[in-house]
C-alpha cells in the first residue's frame, strides 16, 4: 500500500523539509518552499533485475549512431550511444529546436525515432521540417505533455531515439505540483533515465536555461543525465558553438561548430578559418594564439588595445579571458617587461566571440598589451602560446607540438612557445622560438 504524506521542496535547490519555512534550510533563499506530495512505498518489495556477466553482452558494445552533423559527432565523442541520455541547454530561440530536429531527420533510416514536444503543435512542426527540408519516414511525431504517454508511445513504436522538447514541459500525474517545478523535473528526468537504459534508446533532452545561463531546475538533473551541451551563441555573429560540458562519453570541454543558414545549421569544418578572418596582418595589439578546445587545436586573434587613461582608476576590460588573468599579466608586464601599465587603459578581445579558459593565453595577450602599448605590430605570420608565471617565466602548456603543427597547416612562419614545448624534431614552414622568460619573448615577437 502506497501512503502519500506532505512535504515541502525548495524550488532552487530541491532541498525537502517537513514543515514549511520562510527561508530554505540549505540555499538559504527566501520564500521558496512550496507543498508537494510524497509517496512512500511499502516494506514490501519485488525481485530486481538480475546481474548480467560481462562476457554474456552483445558484440556491439562500441555502436554509435551518426547524427549526421560531424561536429556534433565529435562533441559527443565520436557519436549518439544507444542508451544514453543527452541535455541540451541554451538561450530562448538560439536553435535548440531546429538542431535536434535536424538531427533526428538525419539519423540512420534503419531507426524509428520519435519527437516529442510540449511547446509546439505538429503542423508548427511539420512547418519547420518543410522549411529545412527535411524527411525522414522513420520519424514519429507527438504533442503531449504527459511523461507516461510519451515513454508509452515510444515504446509501442519501438524507438531507438527520441527527442523530448522541453523537459521542463513534461510532468506525472503522480505529483501533484506544476510542470517545472523541482519535484517534476526530478521524477521526470529518472523515469527517462530508466527508460533509456532499460530499452537501449538514445535520449535527447531540451532544456530551458535561467538568466544565469545555467539548466533550470536542481542540478542534480544534470547529475542524472550522461552529457550536459551547452549553446553559446553571439547575437552579433552567425555562428554557433555547442560545447560539451559533461560527456561520460568523450571529452568534456569538447565543442562544435554550426553556421545559422535559411535552411538550418551547417556544421562548420575549419573552425580555425572563422576566427582567422584577418587580411591586412591584423596591425599593432593583434596575436594570432592557438588554444586547446576538447580534442583539437583551434587559431584564435586576441586583439589588445592600451590607451590613456581618462580617470584616475584605470579600466583592465576583457572579453573572452578571465578578468583576474589579466589582472595578472599586467603586473608581471609591469615588474619584469620594463612596461608602465599604471595609469593605461587596457582592452582584451578574443575575436570570434570564442572564450579561452587555459593559461595558453597569457604569453599572447602580454605580447599584443606591449605592441599596443609600444604601437609596433608583431612579426608576419607569427603564432604564440604559454602561461606566464608571477616570475616572468614563460611555462609550458599541454599539447604543444599538436598546436605547432596546426599554425603550419594554416600557413604560419614563426611560432614563440615555451622553451619546453620546443619540439625534438623540425616541423616544416614552422620556425619555432623556445623562451624561457617574458623579455626574450616580447624582443623575438615584435618587428
Amino acid at each position: 500500500m502506497v501512503k502519500a504524506k506532505k512535504a515541502y521542496v525548495c524550488a532552487d535547490c530541491g532541498a525537502y523539509s517537513v514543515k514549511w519555512q520562510g527561508q530554505c534550510p540549505e540555499c538559504n533563499a527566501w520564500n521558496t518552499l512550496t507543498q508537494t506530495s510524497v509517496a512512500t512505498a511499502s516494506p514490501d518489495r519485488s525481485s530486481g533485475v538480475e546481474a548480467t556477466a560481462l562476457g554474456d553482452l552483445t558484440e556491439d558494445v562500441g555502436l554509435r549512431y551518426q547524427t549526421g552533423f560531424g561536429e556534433f559527432d565529435r562533441v559527443l565523442g565520436g557519436g549518439l550511444v544507444p542508451g544514453s541520455v543527452v541535455l541540451l541547454g541554451g538561450d530562448p530561440g538560439v536553435g535548440k529546436s531546429t538542431l535536434l530536429q535536424q538531427v533526428a531527420a538525419q539519423l540512420p533510416g534503419s531507426l524509428k525515432v520519435c519527437y516529442a514536444t510540449g511547446e509546439e503543435s505538429l503542423r508548427q512542426i511539420a512547418q519547420r521540417s518543410h522549411r529545412l527540408g527535411l524527411d525522414n519516414p522513420a520519424l514519429r511525431l507527438l504533442a503531449d505533455t504527459s511523461i507516461e504517454n510519451v515513454l508509452e508511445q515510444a515504446r509501442t513504436i519501438k524507438a531507438r531515439a527520441m527527442v523530448i522538447d522541453s523537459i521542463q514541459t513534461m510532468a506525472t500525474a503522480d505529483i501533484p505540483s506544476a510542470p517545472g517545478s523541482v519535484t517534476q523535473l526530478r521524477e521526470c528526468v529518472s523515469r527517462i533515465v530508466n527508460f533509456a537504459k532499460q530499452h537501449e534508446v538514445a535520449i535527447f533532452l531540451i532544456g530551458h536555461v535561467t538568466k544565469e545561463g545555467a539548466i533550470a531546475g536542481p542540478r542534480v538533473v544534470e547529475h542524472m543525465v550522461d552529457t550536459v551541451m551547452y549553446f553559446e551563441s553571439d547575437p552579433a555573429s552567425r555562428y554557433t558553438v555547442v560545447r560539451a560540458v559533461k560527456n561520460r562519453f568523450g571529452a568534456s570541454s569538447e565543442m562544435g561548430v554550426f553556421a545559422m543558414t535559411e535552411t538550418g545549421f551547417r556544421e562548420v569544418r575549419n573552425p580555425s578559418a572563422i576566427f582567422l578572418s584577418r587580411e591586412d596582418g591584423g596591425g599593432a595589439g593583434s596575436v594570432i594564439s592557438t588554444a586547446w578546445e576538447g580534442s583539437r587545436p583551434l587559431l584564435v586573434e586576441i586583439q589588445a588595445l592600451v590607451a590613456d587613461g581618462i580617470s584616475s582608476y584605470p579600466k583592465r576590460l576583457a572579453q573572452g579571458i578571465d578578468q583576474n588573468r589579466l589582472a595578472l599579466i599586467v603586473a608581471v608586464l609591469q615588474r619584469h617587461g620594463g612596461i608602465a601599465l599604471s595609469n593605461e587603459d587596457i582592452f582584451i578581445n578574443v575575436v570570434g566571440g570564442l572564450r579561452i579558459g587555459e593559461t595558453s593565453a597569457d604569453l599572447p595577450v602580454a605580447i599584443a598589451i606591449t605592441s599596443s602599448f609600444r604601437d609596433r605590430p608583431c612579426r608576419e605570420k607569427l603564432i604564440s602560446f604559454g602561461e606566464v608565471g608571477l616570475a616572468g617565466e614563460v611555462r609550458p602548456v599541454r599539447f604543444g607540438e599538436e598546436r605547432i603543427r596546426e599554425a603550419a597547416k594554416q600557413g604560419f612562419e614563426v611560432a614563440i612557445v615555451p622553451a619546453a614545448n620546443v619540439p625534438r624534431g623540425t616541423i616544416k614552414g614552422i620556425e619555432v622560438i623556445g623562451v624561457r622568460k617574458l623579455g626574450d619573448a616580447l624582443e623575438q615577437a615584435l618587428d
